[in-house]
């Protein structure tokens, strides 16, 4: 990415060129972090299927268990199937009158509200985050 005619090539084609920093990516940002689970699932083949078929399945499994059992943290703990077939506000309402009934029970046990259980309407890789405010030092 450093030859300028490449570079001039990008800008050229309305391209913005990505060079991968931290948490600010141009580039598939939703592919690498796919990846990135991908490769530390048990029995993946860091070294290589021997055979197309068995990458082929071996994926297919993955994709399986991502969709159907694989919990998201910003989907509140269920899964991509339960939010995209309607499941997951029954799921979450559920969820709810249990922490609800168990704060009642032991009110000890809970410094604040419950925990939050209502589904995101975006999900975010790497939202954009709210600039600090300046302090003046004197």
């Amino acid at each position: 990415m450093e030859a300028a005619t490449f570079l001039e090539k990008l800008d050229d084609l309305g391209i913005t060129p990505s060079y991968s920093r931290q948490t600010v990516s141009n580039d598939n940002a939703f592919s690498e972090s796919a990846f990135k689970t991908l490769k530390y699932r048990p029995r993946f083949s860091a070294g290589g299927f021997a055979i197309l078929p068995e990458a082929q399945d071996w994926v297919q499994q993955f994709t399986e268990w991502y969709n159907d059992e694989h919990r998201h943290r910003a989907l509140r703990y269920v899964t991509p199937s339960q939010r995209h077939n309607g499941e997951a506000k029954g799921i979450l309402a559920q969820r709810r009158e249990v922490f609800e009934a168990a704060k009642q029970r032991h009110p000890e046990r809970w410094s604040g509200d419950i925990r939050k259980l209502s589904l995101p309407e975006i999900v975010h890789l790497n939202p954009e985050r709210v600039p600090m405010p300046q302090v003046t030092r004197y």
